[in-house]
């Protein structure tokens, strides 16, 4: 299966900045002003401006098409920001989303960056569309988590002339240490889509952008606010009935019943700086179930983390490479493989800074079958702007456990602006102890992302022993040497509706004999080779790529690839040759597809991609995507095929509904989740869940679908939880 990088990615070359100072000050006030006035209202009429903004794209350094202008106010409670985006042509705004923490880059849109510790290494995200939808996220050592969800809220008005957002954003939902000279780190982004142009106060330049806290502003006049050490408990009730599981041979796998639960999470500022997070009887039946995947390798799929007791500032407990080697994957708690839940009975999080400290904290006790005791530290220690020295500790007991399982390690990361351009030189080295591994198994990794606009480049080199296993963790493959990395040169030509090339040249993911040679291809266990001969961004959005694939494995013993086919122990290698394109996001009606062919180890596959997505004007959204491989070995044919169906209803910003169906061979099974999200006050939430699946295996008699008679579901839940925020 070929998979290519659309998106482009960031940096040029740097410039002087020519704006203006880069600090606002936040007037105070004595009343809070009427969020669903505009920006002209007497309240604002004194606050400080900003209206200096410079497109960061298509032309770097230019000022902002349309004019934005923003003013900030702040009372005891919150910090209230107006913005006023201006436009010309007002009936082409772009407005198609209106639930919460929907992808709003499909819409013209503005984002809020508080960098609230004012350390220029973590901030919040607020962002909005001309719908009032909302989107947050928390940056945390250089990467975005985009599943925080924090207390604010926005107004939104559209009129001939543009549109206006006005955020209240309370102190509360903010860690930050007070004070006389208390500060925040600022910055706001404009993004209008049809023009696929964005313009910002700050970090202008390609080499910045949002998220390059370097380059932020600063918010000052914030000495007489402070955050009081409260406390936020989320106690919730559920009721849920179920029918009796079966397996594919419809036999009964449990019983059938109406159970309720009950439980409550709390939040605890410990200081200004540091919270903590306690749960007892924890439960994620709103959490939306996983996409199924294709996955025609011998080696295990990596699933995101969803559930919300372990998102927020997930980044400080990041520890290794993303689906390569984690010391810590939160998955491991509470979830088996497979994907069976666990119950966690009772959990508990710290998490934050204490000078030029990071900390973190997980411990969780989970029942069932598991019936573990599972711990997590994370230290961070602040080096010169950015960069940081860490270690982690990972710690598995209980009565399931052979003893205990260890997993320890240190890690550094570099990211430094030389010369103008991005370089980030990062080390870590791990090792782990179990039963199962006498010793102290070992895995390293030593790497250099050069992420700039023209080039972007990235090395790295790994070695992993073979009894590596950090038991909270995840590890792609063990036993070997790993070499990976791209080289991307990425011109800007701004002719025949181009804006940007892209030419991969090329990237790699080699594995080699823990006592071979990544230069010897004869020691190699598995290796992909990519080019990108000819890639582009046009002016429109719209992207598409020729890729060309060298692949080769060799499978010491025969692994299953499909129903009743196996790949042979041997050594393969093989080509294929493909294209893909996506269209903007911007558009109404829009879509993506790949199709490549060529051989597949000692045969032949054709795999063809492909998705359509229709936004209306903000209510209703619907998608489709079908990926179909078609596979002929000596030892088989099959074809293999995932199919989803997904449709969005949001009533109000507020009220929601999706329901999300997929199809899959390999598994055999068609599942359904609907789900109806209610919040009738921002932080309280109704829940109405229904989960299904269906067996497709066609030696059942009740397979799905049959027209001949009505399928019995493998297992079908129906679940009504609500949840309340009490903030004395």
């Amino acid at each position: 299966m070929i998979i290519g990088r659309l998106l482009p990615a960031q940096d040029s070359t740097a410039r002087r900045d020519l704006g203006p100072a880069n600090s606002i000050t936040a007037r105070e006030v004595s009343a809070a002003p009427r969020t669903d006035s505009g920006i002209d209202a007497a309240a604002w009429s004194g606050a400080d401006s900003i209206t200096n903004f410079r497109q960061r794209d298509p032309s770097e350094g230019a000022p902002g098409s349309e004019r934005t202008v923003v003013k900030i106010l702040h009372d005891h409670d919150a910090l209230y920001v107006a913005v006023r985006a201006w436009d010309r042509d007002a009936s082409r705004i772009k407005a198609t989303q209106l639930r919460r923490d929907a992808d709003l880059s499909s819409d013209d849109n503005v984002t809020i960056l508080i960098d609230s510790f004012h350390d220029r290494r973590s901030a919040y995200l607020f962002q909005t569309n001309p719908n009032g939808a909302r989107w947050d996220a928390q940056i945390t050592t250089q990467e975005t988590n985009q599943d925080w969800n924090g207390i604010w809220y926005v107004t939104t008005r559209r009129d001939s002339t543009g549109w206006t957002a006005i955020f209240r954003i309370p102190f509360r939902t903010l860690r930050f240490t007070s004070g006389a000279g208390a500060a925040f780190g600022f910055n706001v982004r404009r993004y209008v889509r049809r023009k696929n142009e964005e313009d910002l106060w700050r970090g202008w330049r390609r080499t910045e952008g949002l998220d390059q806290l370097l380059a932020e502003g600063e918010l000052v006049g914030l000495g007489g606010v402070s955050r009081a050490r409260d406390i936020e408990l989320r106690p919730y009730a559920l009721a849920s009935a179920h029918q009796a599981p079966h397996d594919s041979a419809l036999t009964p796998t449990g019983g059938a019943g109406v159970s309720g639960k009950a439980g409550v999470d709390a939040k605890l500022a410990v200081s200004p700086t540091l919270t903590a997070d306690l749960t007892v009887n924890t439960d994620f039946a709103q959490v939306e179930v996983d996409s199924q995947v294709i996955n025609l390798t011998r080696f295990p799929t990596f699933f995101p983390e969803k559930r919300e007791f372990f998102l927020e500032s997930s980044g400080i407990f990041e520890f290794g490479f993303n689906q390569k080697a984690l010391l810590f994957y939160s998955r491991r708690i509470g979830l088996t493989d497979s994907g069976t839940v666990a119950p966690i009975l009772a959990g508990a999080r710290l998490y934050g800074r204490a000078g030029p400290w990071s900390l973190g904290f997980i411990d969780a006790r989970t029942g069932g079958d598991e019936n573990d005791n599972d711990a997590v530290v994370r230290v961070k220690h602040d080096l010169f702007d950015r960069s940081y020295v860490g270690a982690m500790a990972t710690l598995r007991t209980g009565p399931n456990v052979q003893g205990t399982e260890v997993a320890a390690g240190v890690d550094a990361d570099f990211p430094l602006v030389v010369g103008g351009q991005n370089i980030e030189p990062t080390v870590w080295v791990a090792g782990t102890r179990t039963p199962q591994a006498p010793g102290t198994q070992t895995a390293w990794r030593v790497a250099t992302d050069f992420p700039n606009d023209l080039f972007d480049n990235f090395v790295g080199l790994a070695r992993y022993d073979a009894g590596f296993a950090p038991t909270l963790g995840f590890v792609n493959r063990t036993d070997a040497w790993e070499t990976y990395g791209h080289i991307d040169f990425m011109p800007r030509p701004h002719a025949l509706g181009i804006r940007q090339l892209e030419f991969e040249l090329p990237s790699w993911d080699i594995y080699a004999n823990h006592n071979g040679s990544l230069l010897h291809a004869r020691d190699w266990q598995n290796a992909t080779i990519e080019w990108h001969p000819l890639g582009a961004v046009f002016e429109s959005g719209d992207q598409f790529q020729i890729m060309i694939v060298r692949a080769m494995d060799a499978p010491t013993s025969p692994f299953p690839i499909a129903r009743g086919v196996s790949i042979p122990a041997g050594r393969y290698w093989w080509t294929q040759t493909g294209a893909q394109f996506q269209t903007s996001l911007g558009r109404t009606f829009g879509g993506f597809g790949l199709f490549s062919t060529g051989t597949f180890y000692d045969g032949r596959s054709t795999e063809t991609d492909g998705g359509l997505t229709w936004r209306s004007g903000g209510h209703l959204i619907l998608g489709a995507n079908l990926s179909r491989t078609d596979v002929t070995l000596p030892v088989g044919h099959f074809v293999a095929v995932q199919s989803a169906g997904r449709v969005e209803y949001a009533f109000t910003t507020q009220m929601d509904f999706l329901g999300f169906a997929q199809y899959e061979t390999a598994l055999e099974r068609t599942d359904f989740d609907l789900r109806f999200h209610w919040a009738p006050v921002i932080g309280d939430d109704l829940y109405v869940v229904w989960n299904s699946g269906y067996t497709n295996d066609p030696l059942s008699s009740s397979r799905f679908p049959d027209g001949r008679a009505l399928a019995r579901p493998l297992t079908a839940t129906f679940t009504i939880k609500y949840v309340q925020r009490i903030a004395p």
